[in-house]
């Protein structure tokens, strides 16, 4: 069975064109920088000025966020403007554009019998709940004879910052998904204050 000359010359036509299509797919994307609104994805290794390493997405899922939404430390963020697919980037943040000073008054002195018993050891970090339900890391810093002293800074605060990362993928988020308007929920009662959970194991 022969093809029509007129039917030959569109496939020809459609085979030549893809690959085009592809690679201008490609080349628009490896033109895309990191800008305000844009969903990027990233992998990154976080370091402390010894060197030692605390945080990496190697061998997990690279972070995701969307540029300009404060989703992440501000040193970081501004750090990452501009750069393009593949761009990699050693950037030193300092505390003021990390996670803050240490704050003197978030140390506090509670009843060694509100902690756990296993929870009486200096660099221990509990999860407390405060009374509106936020759960947040609390660092043991000192145990006195009837009491503890608490440290509900940031774990990161006061500490500079080292991170090597490199871009993998930026794109426009997805669009937010259209939902009916939901109806008020009943207010809920206020939570009395919640007792420390057993702490983190290293």
């Amino acid at each position: 069975m022969r093809i029509p000359r007129f039917l030959l010359a569109a496939l020809i036509a459609l085979t030549l064109s893809y690959p085009e299509t592809s690679t201008s797919a490609t080349e628009a994307k490896k033109d895309s920088v990191v800008k305000e609104g844009m969903l990027v994805s990233f992998d990154y290794t976080l370091t402390g000025t010894d060197g030692k390493v605390l945080e990496t997405s190697k061998g997990r899922q690279p972070l995701k966020y969307i540029h300009g939404r404060k989703m992440m430390i501000p040193g970081l963020e501004k750090e990452l403007a501009g750069m393009k697919v593949g761009a990699e980037k050693h950037v030193t943040v300092k505390p003021e554009d990390a996670y803050g000073p240490i704050n003197k008054n978030a140390f506090q002195e509670v009843p060694k019998e509100k902690l756990p018993p296993e929870g009486l050891k200096v660099g221990t970090i509990l999860a407390l709940k405060s009374p509106n339900g936020q759960v947040r890391p609390t660092r043991v810093a000192e145990i006195k004879e009837k009491t503890v002293v608490i440290d509900m800074n940031h774990p990161m605060a006061g500490r500079t910052l080292i991170f090597d990362v490199k871009i993998l993928d930026i794109q426009l988020p997805p669009a937010p998904a259209s939902t009916q308007p939901a109806k008020p929920a009943a207010a809920a009662k206020p939570e009395a204050p919640g007792k420390p959970t057993a702490p983190e194991t290293k």
